[in-house]
């Protein structure tokens, strides 16, 4: 069985995406490989077999794993619904945060779902250095963001914010809800 061609298609795709995702021109990562570029772009139009020593010269250049080159990752759909999944409350106020999406390896960032009351503060210590906080209002308002800078933000609403200074959540309406995504940088 020949695999040649749809090896060298996923090959093309994922150098292509990773080069784009880099923000790298041909040229520059081209030169950053130590390849010609003409040969950089028949990879990327599949017209041409790469060694090894090619695509690992492209990984370093890229600053990827050479697997990644060759072994795209598919995503699977998951599905979480209304109400499942475990939620984690706060002791300070009545405040949850349900784990939606963990951060993979290779990847800086989770997915919550958090909900949020009124009448109470959920003051949050500095994480990581470099979080970034981006916040989805689902339903209800909430105040939220650095302290001593907090903003209101209703249904709909989206706000981001450093998530590695002291910052809090402090819930306006009954029912908050907001979709939480921690940035790691």
């Amino acid at each position: 069985m020949d695999r040649t061609g749809p090896l060298l298609a996923v090959i093309a795709s994922m150098l292509r995406r990773e080069r784009e995702r880099a923000g790298l021109s041909l040229s520059e990562l081209a030169k950053r490989a130590g390849i010609a570029k003409s040969t950089l772009s028949q990879l990327e139009a599949a017209s041409t077999n790469p060694s090894i020593e090619t695509l690992w010269a492209l990984g370093v250049a890229l600053d990827i794993p050479f697997s990644r080159l060759v072994d795209p990752q598919t995503t699977p759909t998951t599905v979480i619904r209304a109400g499942e999944g475990t939620p984690i409350a706060s002791t300070q106020a009545h405040v949850t945060a349900t784990l939606l999406a963990a951060c993979p390896p290779g990847a800086r960032r989770d997915v919550y779902v958090v909900t949020a009351e009124p009448a109470e503060i959920r003051m949050a210590d500095p994480h990581l250095p470099g979080s970034v906080e981006h916040l989805i209002v689902v339903s209800g308002r909430l105040r939220t963001g650095p302290v001593g800078h907090p903003v209101e933000v209703g249904q709909g609403d989206y706000a981001m914010f450093a998530g590695d200074v002291p910052h809090l959540y402090e819930g306006l309406t009954a029912g908050t809800s907001a979709v939480l995504v921690m940035e790691h940088r």
